[in-house]
């Protein structure tokens, strides 16, 4: 009766070893195949026959040879092998990946190995790699380009403030005229200060781009309204803000700014036609966190089309000629790049609300 069940128990093994998808080896410390279930000869494209009569380095990427002899070396002197990757050519000569877990048996010499087949899972970290590489090229080349027309900006500002400097006020006698030269010329020497900021801030990046620091809302945003006042000022701009259930984080002082003055400016250029932009900021916690909400009355747009899109580099959603596409790619990688999150809710002519998480 024992014999009888032994041999079932067996049978049942060996029917599990033939239909398992995962590569089941046994291995000699020849370096032979002993005995596979038919996952391999599926996988690689040998028959057993093959299989059984090539050294099993034979089978393995050139490129991976010795690491897999180091391997399997380490593997007779008693020591397991546990998730232990490499390549293998099939007899067509294509490369699939395999992670290996392995024990062996001492007496009997043998090596007893299961395999699976991880091709899929690197094609996905080789893709990965080359987008998260693609994006670092990206940023490089918008960083430089962003350093080359801020630069480039200065002289022509320059020029213009010195013409300010040489106009005569006194002989001006109109009191509105008077007034937008005063605007015009507070205007230009702030846009001034932003590019001189902008080149100080790109020329030592390497060594403050993670400087963060207690900054409060209310003084940034009053330097972000005042560098755009004409503007705030010509499309009858409202602006409301409350600041007094989280006065400040611990953030990068130039990042909050470029937030507020990308998040401002978009709300005015895309505000509906024939009613002034009214936006709302409010601060708050949101746990340990800081929460900073921003909403408009805008244009908006239908979240079921662009909500994959809205973050991305040259994404446009409005017909605006100054549109670039490039605002809210940068907001996003400022945010996260300080382990931030941001979301969006918006609706077609009715406006559009961001929400920033900022960790604390």
């Amino acid at each position: 009766m024992e014999n009888n069940l032994n041999s079932e128990i067996l049978h049942k093994l060996d029917i599990f070893f033939e239909i398992t998808p995962d590569l089941f080896c046994i291995a000699g410390y020849d370096g032979y195949f002993k005995r596979v279930n038919p996952a391999v000869s599926k996988l690689l494209g040998y028959n057993e026959e093959e299989l059984f009569n090539t050294p099993i380095n034979e089978f393995v990427h050139s490129d991976d040879k010795e690491l897999t002899a180091k391997a399997r070396k380490e593997l007779t002197k008693k020591t397991p092998l546990l998730n232990f990757e490499n390549r293998y050519l099939t007899k067509s000569g294509e490369t699939v990946w395999l992670s290996w877990t392995s024990m062996f048996l001492e007496e009997e010499k043998l090596i007893f190995a299961i395999a699976k087949d991880i091709t899929y899972k690197k094609k996905l970290e080789i893709e990965r790699n080359l987008l998260l590489s693609n994006l670092t090229s990206i940023n490089k080349e918008l960083e430089n380009l962003t350093y080359r027309t801020t630069h480039d900006l200065r002289s022509p500002v320059n020029n213009f403030l010195s013409i300010f400097n040489l106009i005569d006020l006194s002989k001006i006698k109109d009191e509105e005229n008077l007034e937008l030269l005063e605007l015009l010329k507070s205007s230009s020497e702030n846009f001034k200060k932003t590019l001189d900021n902008y080149v100080d801030l790109l020329s030592k990046r390497s060594s403050t781009e993670n400087k963060i620091e207690i900054i409060r809302f209310d003084f940034t945003l009053d330097k972000i309204m005042e560098s755009i006042h004409s503007l705030i000022r010509s499309s009858n701009t409202k602006i409301d803000f409350v600041f007094s259930e989280a006065e400040e984080i611990v953030f990068n002082k130039d990042y909050l700014e470029s937030i507020f003055l990308n998040l401002i400016t978009n709300s005015i250029r895309y505000s509906q036609p024939g009613i002034p932009p009214n936006i709302k900021i409010k601060s708050s916690k949101n746990g340990e966190n800081t929460q900073l909400t921003v909403e408009d009355n805008g244009l908006g747009f239908d979240m079921s089309k662009v909500k994959d899109k809205i973050f991305g580099l040259n994404q446009k959603f409005h017909s605006h000629e100054d549109s670039k596409g490039i605002g809210l790619y940068l907001i996003y990688n400022q945010i996260t790049k300080l382990n931030g999150t941001i979301e969006v809710l918006s609706e077609v002519n009715v406006g559009t609300t961001f929400i920033i998480n900022f960790r604390s």
